[in-house]
């Protein structure tokens, strides 16, 4: 039986899954570029932003670069580990295996 309750929730949202998607396959990104590539607004990316830091999923480091605000987003370890398990769940929802096809 499929259980849905191992889908992370936190994970289980179109911009953030997008974020973690993206983040996933480089070292670092800036602000910026995942705004660009989410469609997301500032005020909806930061707050998304903030929920995965806040979980541990990504590592947020901010300075200034010619008086102008940078924001660089990097997933951590921990990141990876729950997008992995994540697609993992997911593949298990699609292909569900089902042992009593074999019977």
């Amino acid at each position: 039986m499929i259980n849905f309750k191992e889908i992370d929730p936190l994970l289980h949202s179109r911009i953030r899954l997008a974020i973690m998607s993206l983040l996933i396959s480089v070292e670092e990104v800036d602000f910026n570029f995942i705004k660009e590539s989410t469609g997301a607004t500032d005020g909806n990316l930061s707050t998304h932003l903030q929920k995965l830091n806040k979980a541990g999923y990504i590592e947020i480091k901010k300075y200034f670069v010619d008086n102008k605000p940078k924001t660089i987003c990097k997933i951590s370890d921990n990141g990876r580990k729950a997008f992995g398990k994540y697609v993992k769940v997911l593949e298990n929802v699609i292909y569900p295996k089902n042992e009593e096809k074999g019977k």
